[in-house]
């Protein structure tokens, strides 16, 4: 590999090395280059799902949520600092009036590769022919359980058959790679893991199983005892499908294993029992404008104080997203025996 001698620190330095400390990405203090944004685009739900919110949530005045015009302003301004990826969350994101002509203008950010959403399924029936052609590359479909007895429970009122519809709406426009994500809840509905990986391989889906965060205070269920670990998940399955280690690094928390003769994969994202804060290459934007530096932290930034300043300027506003990159803690602290609330804010508030 060609080297340069660098006499200053007395020390070699390859070219690749240069190149990056010198490109004008977020690079953190611990080294990590920010390239994903997940960007909420609401607070607001059209279900009321156990793990992620109160059943009677007081949801954000408007005035107080950012524009679709500033929520445009700020992917622009971070795809001009090197991310290459946005995610856009909720809430439910498809409930925000104007998403559609939200996701065209970010499509159209030169320098961006890849724009997705989450979300839970429930209007894209009739919304997923329109964000495909507005530009929206991936989906991942939230899909915690196959019942509808069940869905209606996890839920509070959702109606599985909403969802399914969405599925298969978004099969019939064309998105490739969509994934399921599946909260697993030990005594809710962990014992239809077997029966979700079926569902997933039949529609030449991706699924992954997600450990439960504790965000927010929840009084549906307790936390500890609806604990189950990713391994634990992972074993049960491994029963029924030849589970095969995935080499494909995607950068994201999850880790996947491929199904023999099958195109789908199986991932893992496992907070509490497999910390992937090492290779954490993303940070949160709320709907109220402040950047959330770790999903389990409350370090942050209000980048809409700085937006909505009289007189504000790009300038600013890059500054103010630089400093914040620099307290971007190392990882998050998650105590999987500890039935506190851990972070205040629920899953809604923080971004999907």
């Amino acid at each position: 590999m060609l080297r340069v001698f660098n006499p200053p620190w007395r020390e070699f330095v390859t070219i690749n090395v240069m190149q990056k400390l010198l490109t004008p990405t977020l690079v953190d203090r611990f080294g990590r280059e920010i390239r994903y944004l997940r960007m909420s685009v609401t607070d607001r739900c059209d279900l009321r799902c156990v793990y992620c919110m109160a059943e009677d949530m007081t949801f954000l005045p408007r005035k107080e949520v950012l524009s679709l015009e500033e929520l445009e302003q700020l992917a622009q301004m971070f795809v001009g600092l090197g991310v290459q990826k946005i995610r856009l969350t909720g809430g439910e994101p498809l409930v925000r009036q104007g998403i559609v002509s939200l996701v065209e203008k970010l499509a159209a950010i030169e320098g961006l590769q890849e724009l997705c959403m989450t979300t839970n399924g429930t209007r894209l029936a009739e919304m997923a022919e329109p964000l495909r052609a507005a530009g929206l590359s991936r989906l991942n479909i939230s899909l915690d359980t196959l019942s509808a007895d069940k869905f209606h429970t996890m839920t509070r009122h959702g109606q599985l058959a909403n969802v399914l519809q969405g599925i298969k709406a978004s099969i019939a426009a064309g998105f490739r790679h969509t994934k399921l994500n599946c909260v697993a809840l030990k005594h809710y509905n962990a014992d239809e893991a077997g029966q979700l990986v079926e569902f997933a391989l039949s529609h030449n889906l991706d699924i992954s199983f997600i450990e439960e965060m504790p965000m927010g205070e929840v009084t549906s269920h307790g936390r500890v005892a609806e604990y189950i670990s990713s391994d634990e998940l992972r074993a049960e399955l491994s029963r029924h499908f030849n589970l095969v280690p995935s080499a494909e690094q995607t950068g994201g928390p999850a880790r996947y294993w491929t199904v023999a003769g099958a195109q789908s994969k199986v991932g893992f994202i496992s907070p509490h029992s497999h910390n992937f804060c090492g290779s954490c290459n993303r940070v949160r934007l709320t709907a109220t404008g402040k950047l959330l530096l770790c999903l389990g932290q409350e370090h942050s930034r209000d980048l809409r104080h700085v937006l909505r300043r009289p007189g504000s300027t790009n300038e600013e506003l890059e500054a103010a997203i630089r400093e914040a990159v620099q307290i971007k803690p190392e990882a998050h602290s998650f105590d999987v025996q500890s039935s506190d609330v851990q972070v205040v804010r629920f899953m809604n508030m923080t971004g999907g």
